[in-house]
């Protein structure tokens, strides 16, 4: 159901894991981990949530929105302070505050509903679920809270991605060559890379990779990196093959109902 997270008070969400928090006076699985959903311009969205309590004693948590971005490290920073343009002004919650007792499930309901005369484009918010509950954690610092963002997409109207590939790059991380491409959104709602793409190294080797699942936010442009892939059929935990640049790449990668083809020569600086 969800990938384990552990996050304090300073910790974030990942916009691509589900959404877990483990803690002392914090012991949550929520489902699912984002939301994307659509909307029509003076019509209710009703989205529901559901949060799993699984500490031992009884939890407290609250309920509040933000506004976020994503940084050019894919770091989130969540803000509780409106932002120019921001949608939260549309958005319902259901209740503030929740006590859960062990175990205990809970469906919980809120609404997006974007004014009749909304333009075509995105609604972006997040559902912060907070701990009221200290948790006792050992050293200097002794109580720390900890909550959770779940990242809510609303396209509005027809709102849609439109992305292209700009440009390429091999980019050194440490010891290792990372592929990247530079993907521009000019659309008016969020999109997604999925697929595999095959390229063929310096060597001769037949490379699959995969994009990473990363966000691209309308008029933006955002690195997307490549990550090679162990042979179909290899036996579970076998590495994947380290490429010998220049690669060339060919192929189509997706998004949504629509296909970005690829054509690039990657070259190790």
């Amino acid at each position: 159901m969800t990938v384990l997270k552990r996050l304090l008070a300073s910790g974030l969400l990942s916009l691509l894991a589900p959404a877990t928090a483990l803690a002392q006076g914090f012991a949550a699985y929520v489902s699912p981990p984002r939301f994307e959903a659509s909307a029509t311009p003076g019509k209710p969205q009703r989205l529901v949530l559901e949060i799993q309590h699984v500490g031992t004693q009884a939890g407290s948590y609250r309920f509040y929105t933000n506004d976020w971005t994503l940084g050019a490290d894919q770091s989130v920073n969540f803000t509780e302070t409106l932002t120019p343009g921001s949608c939260r002004p549309w958005v319902a919650i259901e209740r503030r505050e929740l006590t859960l007792n062990p175990g205990s499930r809970y469906r919980y309901r809120f609404e997006v509903t974007p004014p009749a005369d909304a333009p075509v484009g995105e609604c972006r918010f997040a559902l912060m679920i907070e701990g009221r509950d200290p948790a006792q954690i050992q050293g200097p610092v002794p109580l720390v809270g900890g909550r959770i963002g779940v990242i809510v997409y609303v396209a509005i109207g027809n709102a849609a991605p439109t992305l292209e590939i700009t440009g390429a790059r091999v980019q050194r991380q440490g010891e290792q060559l990372a592929a990247i491409l530079d993907v521009r959104n000019s659309g008016t709602a969020h999109g997604r890379l999925d697929g595999v793409i095959t390229g063929i190294d310096a060597s001769g080797r037949r490379i699959d990779f995969a994009p990473a699942t990363l966000p691209i936010l309308p008029q933006e442009t955002r690195g997307v990196a490549l990550s090679p892939m162990a042979p179909e059929g290899s036996p579970e935990g076998t590495a994947a093959p380290v490429p010998v640049y220049p690669v060339d790449l060919k192929g189509n990668l997706d998004y949504g109902k629509q296909r970005l083809p690829v054509a690039i020569r990657l070259i190790a600086p």
